[in-house]
């Protein structure tokens, strides 16, 4: 079985569809998709989790969640999509952020952007 097909399988068990009229990007989950409780680092301002979310979603929420904060603020997020990683870093870029950490976990990737 593909990593593809595994997450999907993953994501219609354990996750519940996003529904933007009943949840705001900045309480997402306090816990991964995975089960794994979510450390919220000290530095961040927010933290977005999309473990478990593939392509355009991680990029997608990041942007709106970038939206809503004031500059100078920071947002931490989690995923583990491989295409995340460019994505977002792009996204950052283009968008006049900053990246202020970027580590890899296992499977996970973990960024700490400033809002420019």
């Amino acid at each position: 079985m593909s990593h593809y097909s595994t997450s999907l399988r993953r994501l219609k068990v354990g996750a519940q569809p996003f529904d933007r009229s009943q949840q705001t990007f900045s309480n997402l989950h306090t816990e991964s998709l995975l089960g794994e409780p979510l450390t919220k680092s000290k530095k961040a301002s927010r933290t977005l989790d999309c473990i478990g979310l593939f392509c355009p979603e991680p990029v997608f929420r990041t942007r709106m969640e970038l939206d809503e904060l004031e500059i100078g603020q920071t947002l931490e997020v989690w995923a583990d999509d491989p295409a995340a990683e460019k994505d977002i870093e792009s996204l950052t870029r283009r968008l006049g952020h900053e990246i202020l950490e970027k580590r890899k976990e296992d499977d996970k990737i973990y960024f700490l952007i400033k809002k420019g």
